[in-house]
């Protein structure tokens, strides 16, 4: 399709003026408005978007504070509900709702009204077996439609979802959900990534074996003769009956806990971070409509839309593809690997789906777009990408040299497939996280482009770069806040019934009246961020500790957990070098036992371990033995520092040595930070 007619922000922008009398003469007027009267912004995105409720809400905000802000009290919503509000126009207009594949080539498509009666046969199925509104469902599941199938069941019965990627090892998935105590769990036997396949059974065993609040286990069988007893999910779906067709998703209060969502910081277990029903539908709308400029498929101005984001179930991506379906457009899911078998890399395999899909939207992690410059594929060997209107990338800095490099091939492209919107594609690259499920800073279709940068803050994002004094700056790198509520914000983290761990996983940086001016608490998001004066925007990496592997985020101490086991390592310090577009370089760091030497052997040693008890996905880059590991007086590692020095900073204002239980070890990570810069100099 070429673009629609009309930009989705264009039309909200419109309606705003008709119907609330509110014109603006630029962009960054509208934004300011949207952070300073937050009651009025989002309840024009409630009445844009159509929200439904069978009770009035009493405000649209309460206490308008951070954590706490309460949102639309009284109104009660069901994610499912607004996904399966579309099925009957989209069906009529002959439109899926997923169009699924994955490594073999192969298409599936998944009608709309096919997943409203499946994922009521599967609500039903979970109701039989006693599970309650917010009892736990976990999932370790792969990026199918099933999968998508089992969260819209589980959440129109009010129950909570729980998902883990079948490319995590045990030990991962059992910090996680052994936290949630879920009460079913969703799994399936085998996953197929890179060209081979991988036996999942051992998994479920040890999941079932570590998990004993699983009263019931539902298995996604393609491997043969299942581990142990369980029902299986196909069959589960294939069920017909008149109470299917007539099941509804329950009315739930707007703060439902919708789903637990893992982010994970430097110390301790991953953090699982509750968001609600309302706050993530009324986000959601708002991000992938006018930021991402993705409409109804069904609607005139955008009929056909197809939105792929690839991701794995592990990542927030993949909540925010199956977002599509909440303003009733077809999402296009790929399981896999999007760099073709390990032994045959071929990066134009995730294209090839998304001309075989008729995708119109596809966004992807930076580091996917960066290898496929490396690897100067040929588009136009891929098939028909003259449906494409729009890239969108996220998960890291997505360097100007990429971005350059795509646009030159699509605008090669045009002159074989006649396509407008690809003459000057346009890119929907954004930041946010897992933390919020949504996105700080992102596209406008109605903006300039700079290759490199992105294009503003979102509406209703109270986003700043603060300096180390905490002041807002422009033209500056400083600390990504944001200074006011938004309604995905975690409701809470599960377990932590005072709200200490969330309070200091966002705003001890900030705290109540930080700077002596009245003000409450600053989120304080974890990335380096520079505001240009014209409004747009530039990530510059992580400025904490925490590892980002293309897009993957993973708290260091889950990695510290899988190599300290190892008998031989004493030790260990990683850090991931990820800033102003760099690739992401991730050296460890390992103190050895005395007489250990770190050989080949050694390496595949440690190598292994981190497969097993995370993903390799996390393996680093290089490996290095040294004599010790900097340590605080207080005995932490010190990452952040480290980090610090091999991103170039000078020892004097990133290590207080007086503060140091080991300060003479610092001579070698010096010396190492002198040669590695050396190296990598431009």
């Amino acid at each position: 399709m070429t673009s629609p007619f009309v930009p989705q922000i264009a039309l909200y922008r419109n309606w705003l003026a008709d119907k609330r009398g509110l014109t603006f003469a630029t962009y960054e007027d509208m934004r300011q408005w949207s952070v300073r009267d937050l009651d009025g912004f989002w309840r024009s995105i409630w009445d844009y978007y159509d929200l439904q409720s069978p009770t009035p809400f009493a405000a649209v905000i309460t206490e308008r504070k951070m954590p706490g802000a309460i949102w639309f009290p009284g109104a009660q919503v069901n994610y499912a509900r607004q996904v399966f509000r579309h099925v009957e126009a989209a069906d009529a207009a002959g439109l899926p709702a997923i169009v699924s594949g994955g490594e073999d080539g192969k298409l599936k498509e998944t009608g709309w009204p096919e997943l409203r009666r499946k994922a009521a046969a599967l609500a039903l199925h979970l109701k039989d077996c006693g599970v309650k509104p917010g009892d736990r469902v976990a999932a370790y599941l792969p990026n199918i439609a099933e999968t998508i199938i089992a969260f819209l069941a589980t959440a129109s019965i009010g129950a909570v979802w729980s998902v883990c990627a079948p490319d995590m090892a045990a030990p991962a998935v059992i910090d996680r959900f052994k936290q949630i105590e879920p009460k079913v769990l969703i799994a399936c036997d085998s996953v197929t990534y890179a060209g081979r396949r991988h036996d999942r059974r051992d998994v479920i065993v040890e999941l079932r074996r570590s998990l004993p609040t699983v009263e019931h286990v539902i298995l996604h069988r393609e491997a043969g003769a299942p581990a142990a007893p369980a029902a299986l999910l196909s069959e589960i779906v294939a069920r017909t009956s008149a109470a299917i067709d007539a099941f509804e998703p329950v009315w739930l209060p707007f703060d439902h806990p919708l789903w637990i969502v893992y982010s994970s910081g430097t110390t301790g277990l991953p953090k699982p971070i509750v968001h609600g029903h309302g706050g993530i539908v009324i986000v959601v709308l708002a991000l992938l409509g006018l930021h991402n400029d993705i409409g109804c498929s069904y609607h005139e101005n955008s009929f056909g839309e197809r939105y792929h984001w690839y991701s794995s179930t592990g990542w927030i991506m993949w909540n925010s593809q199956v977002g599509g379906l909440l303003s009733g457009t077809t999402c296009c899911i790929f399981d896999g690997s999007p760099g073709g078998a390990r032994d045959k890399p071929d990066w134009t395999s995730l294209w090839r789906f998304v001309a075989q899909s008729n995708a119109t939207f596809f966004g992807a992690g930076a580091a996917f777009f960066a290898n496929c410059a490396k690897a100067e594929i040929d588009l136009a060997a891929a098939g028909d990408l003259s449906q494409l209107r729009c890239l969108g990338s996220t998960g890291s800095p997505l360097s100007a040299d990429t971005q350059a490099w795509f646009n030159d091939r699509f605008a090669g492209l045009v002159k074989t497939n006649g396509s407008k919107a690809q003459a000057e594609i346009w890119w929907a690259n954004i930041s946010g996280g897992t933390d919020f499920a949504g996105a700080f800073i992102g596209g406008n279709r109605e903006l300039p482009q700079t290759p490199g940068a992105m294009q503003c803050r979102l509406l209703g994002a109270a986003v700043e770069a603060f300096s180390e004094q905490g002041r807002a700056v422009i033209d500056e790198v400083g600390e990504l806040v944001c200074t006011e509520p938004m309604p995905s914000m975690p409701l809470y983290f599960w377990n932590d019934e005072d709200g200490t761990r969330y309070r200091a996983s966002y705003f001890e940086t900030y705290p109540d009246n930080f700077d002596g001016s009245g003000r409450g608490p600053v989120w304080r998001h974890g990335d380096w961020l520079k505001i240009n004066p014209d409004g747009s925007c530039v990530i510059y990496g992580r400025s904490d500790a925490t590892i980002n592997r293309h897009g993957l985020r993973m708290g260091t101490s889950e990695l510290y957990s899988a190599i300290e086991a190892l008998p031989e390592v004493l030790d260990s310090l990683v850090v991931d070098l990820e800033y102003l577009g760099r690739d992401s370089y991730m050296p460890l760091f390992v103190v050895l036992r005395e007489g250990v030497a770190l050989d080949e052997a050694m390496r595949g040693r440690i190598n292994k371990a981190i497969e097993a008890g995370l993903s390799r996905r996390f393996l680093p880059n290089e490996i290095f033995a040294v004599a010790e590991i900097p340590r605080t007086l207080s005995g932490k590692k010190q990452e952040l520092p480290i980090k610090k020095l091999l991103l170039g900073q000078p020892v004097e204002k990133v290590i207080n040595k007086e503060a140091m239980a080991n300060p003479a070890c610092l001579d070698w990570y010096l010396a190492f930070a002198r040669g590695y810069l050396a190296r990598t100099a431009v």
